[in-house]
């Protein structure tokens, strides 16, 4: 992941800011930096989102196509995540240094959102054990400053709520044999349910308390970070710990509380922009190079 160097002055600063809950620039300890989504952004696939939180910058774009359900569940679909480290986002990522930090993001992404408490998996199913809608989900890192998992999470669930899947027809033939007929109809697709799809709040120890959507610098000077998963409703569905440091019981406890609150207030008008943007359809103005 990409990295800054901080000097001992600038971590006292940080320290003692974040100490009085006023960070570097002027946010709380659990304020978001501005955050800017638009959907509809890539034209062939089925949907896309494109999210800046800060200067971090992801485009997600989202392609189903019809897959064979996996045979422990033969009445569902499932996702598959690919993640894109650009070697615009840093340096780091140039040749295959971003191969890591990707594979990484990809497995978390996999276990927080591939499953029947997040998506609805069995509306992907068209005929159990034979024929289901796989979703690949395609992440492309733009710009790196801190807080992808925060900012991808968001992305995806945009692109899900933006993502349209042709309604399917099942006939029989003469020899009893199914054929399978998408409709060409832009307007007959089926919607997915992004209601219980959970966001990412990912918390930062630093010094003794923690901070949300932490920055480059905010990061060098953490110790450890939490990554929670939240639904609409305040569960957790999936918590992991990186970074070589250590967390007492006091702090995850208190990380986890933190994190139910900030992902639970996040979810409502995320939602609420997304049915805006989805009311403008055609009218909605496209923004820089989109225009």
């Amino acid at each position: 992941m990409a990295t800054v160097q901080v000097s001992e002055a600038e971590k006292v600063y940080i320290l003692h800011g974040i100490r009085d809950d006023l960070r570097v620039d002027g946010r709380g300890c659990e304020d978001y930096r501005h955050m800017e989504i638009e959907t509809d952004v890539v034209s062939n696939t089925d949907g896309s989102a494109k999210v800046t939180l800060g200067h971090t910058a992801v485009l997600v774009g989202i392609k189903a196509e019809i897959g064979k359900p996996r045979p422990l569940v033969p009445n569902e679909g499932y996702l598959e995540f690919f993640v894109d480290c650009s070697a615009n986002a840093t340096p780091e990522f140039e040749g295959r240094g971003g191969e890591e930090l990707g594979t990484e993001l990809s497995n978390t992404l996999y276990k927080v959102f591939n499953n029947k408490h997040s998506v609805d998996l069995k509306s992907l199913c068209i005929c159990p054990g034979e024929h289901c809608w796989v979703l690949y989900v395609d992440v492309l890192l733009l710009q790196c400053d801190g807080n992808l998992y925060d900012a991808i999470s968001v992305a995806i669930k945009a692109a899900l709520f933006n993502t349209k899947i042709p309604r399917v027809h099942i006939s029989t033939d003469e020899e009893g044999g199914k054929e399978i007929e998408l409709s060409d109809d832009p307007y007959d697709c089926m919607r997915l349910n992004v209601e219980n799809v959970p966001c990412i709040v990912t918390l930062c120890k630093v010094g003794h308390r923690h901070v949300v959507d932490a920055t480059l610098q905010e990061k060098a000077c953490s110790v450890a970070s939490l990554i929670i998963s939240v639904t609409h409703k305040g569960t957790v569905t999936c918590t992991r710990k990186v970074g070589g440091g250590s967390l007492d019981p006091e702090s995850i406890f208190e990380m986890t509380e933190a994190g139910k609150r900030v992902g639970k207030a996040l979810h409502a008008p995320l939602m609420k922009v997304l049915q805006q943007e989805e009311h403008l359809g055609k009218k909605k103005q496209k923004v820089g190079f989109l225009g």
